[in-house]
């Protein structure tokens, strides 16, 4: 009995922390370049309803359920929740970069915006579903995102906890690792770290800022909008309901700090807090206000993480020099 505990309480912690670890990663990748995006959790948002908005439309052009095509169903949702995620990054670096706006008012403002979108379009859905539930259900594209491999049960306790998992979930394990191979050992990288250290510096050895900022939080705001779409196609059963994604964002950033800016730190980390996050539930006989104060676990850790990397004052263990600071150009 125990042992079916744990199993199914590490099961969640990895469910829990996956969302955490697509935002961490990405935002990971947006920081080295010097731009510190808190438009995060907004983000993850529109990419949560943009996918949710093209699983709805491909269901619903469906004269039938039983006319679904998986690779549709999975491709479609990607794809839109790529694009608005994108859309996101690419407004944050026009002001940010371009026009050289605060960074910290500019992500306030995309977050506020993000669930502000993601509510008024999934109003919207729902709407149109006509459902007395405050939901939109999309379990038919879900059973897809949700699809274990087949063997996974036979293996007994390494099965449940390795390999009972969408694909979802290993994608955002090996985008994490091919990010922290990129940063450490790519030309690439060594060129994204400069930009993110001393911005003059890079420009004047003839890597191309601007570009450097746009790509990386373009791509990193891309990332972070697939672990939206995870926690409904996956975690939520392809059930959208406003306001239902709560605080992942802002422990997806509390990661960044927790993982020091390290992509693959950030995969042990996401499970760590996804574990934090939901260990009350564990905790027979709790009252409401002692879960609450659990809840804080994840943030707690951070900053003890934070106190502890600062009296190192270790240079590999603090963020970049530049991170949030705009470049002017003219000033070098």
């Amino acid at each position: 009995m125990i042992s079916e505990t744990i199993i199914t309480f590490l099961q969640r912690s990895v469910c829990q922390g996956i969302p955490l670890l697509y935002g961490a990663t990405g935002e990971i990748l947006t920081e080295k370049s010097g731009n510190l995006n808190l438009g995060i959790p907004g983000i993850m948002y529109i990419g949560s309803i943009s996918g949710v908005i093209g699983a709805f439309f491909y269901e619903q052009s469906l004269s039938s359920p039983d006319m679904i095509n998986p690779v549709l169903a999975v491709f479609i949702p990607v794809l839109c929740s790529l694009l608005g995620s994108l859309i996101a990054g690419l407004i944050y670096c026009f002001l940010t970069v371009t026009l050289r706006a605060n960074q910290n008012v500019t992500g306030l403002a995309l977050t506020t915006f993000g669930v502000g979108f993601g509510n008024f379009f999934g109003g919207s859905l729902i709407k149109l579903t006509g459902s007395a539930v405050p939901s939109v259900a999309l379990t038919n594209t879900s059973a897809y995102f949700k699809k274990s491999l087949p063997f996974a049960d036979s293996l007994g306790a390494f099965g449940k906890i390795f390999l009972s998992y969408g694909f979802l979930v290993y994608l955002a394990i090996l985008v994490a690792i091919v990010c922290a191979v990129f940063l450490r050992h790519t030309r690439g990288g060594l060129h994204l770290r400069a930009v993110g250290e001393n911005p003059a510096t890079a420009d004047a050895a003839g890597i191309n800022v601007e570009r450097s900022k746009y790509l990386a939080t373009c791509i990193g705001s891309m990332i972070a909008g697939l672990g939206g779409l995870y926690y409904v196609m996956d975690y939520a059963s392809g059930v959208w309901s406003n306001d239902g994604f709560g605080d992942r964002g802002w422990l997806a950033i509390a990661l960044v700090i927790f993982a020091v800016w390290k992509p693959d730190m950030a995969i042990f980390g996401s499970f760590l807090f996804g574990g934090l996050y939901i260990v009350y539930l564990y905790i027979p006989g709790l009252a409401l206000r002692t879960q609450e104060i659990i809840k804080m676990l994840p943030y707690i850790v951070t900053i003890i993480v934070l106190i502890i990397s600062s009296m190192r004052d270790k240079k590999e263990n603090q963020g970049p020099a530049s991170l949030g600071l705009s470049y002017f150009r003219e000033e070098r």
